[in-house]
C-alpha cells in the first residue's frame, strides 16, 4: 500500500515539474517574440530616420533641383 502512495506522489511531482518546465519554455518563447518585435520596431524607426536624413541632405536637394532645372529647360526647348 505504501508503494502505491509513493508512486502516486512521484507521478504528481513529475507532472508538476513538467508543467513548470513547459511554462518557462512558453515564457521564453513569449519573451523572445517580444524582443524580436522590439528590435524590428527599433530597426524600422532607425531606417525611417536615415532615409529622411538622406532625403533632406544638401546633396539630395541640390540633385533634385538640378534635375528639375534640366527638365524645365528641355520642356522649354521642345515647346
Amino acid at each position: 500500500m505504501k508503494l502505491y502512495l509513493a508512486v502516486a506522489v512521484l507521478m504528481l511531482a513529475f507532472v508538476a515539474y513538467t508543467e513548470a518546465q513547459e511554462q518557462t519554455i512558453e515564457e521564453r518563447f513569449s519573451n523572445f517574440g517580444d524582443q524580436v518585435a522590439e528590435a524590428s520596431k527599433n530597426l524600422a524607426e532607425k531606417a525611417k530616420a536615415t532615409f529622411a536624413d538622406i532625403q533632406n541632405s544638401k546633396f539630395a536637394t541640390d540633385s533634385r533641383d538640378w534635375f528639375q532645372t534640366q527638365i524645365d529647360n528641355l520642356k522649354a526647348k521642345l515647346a
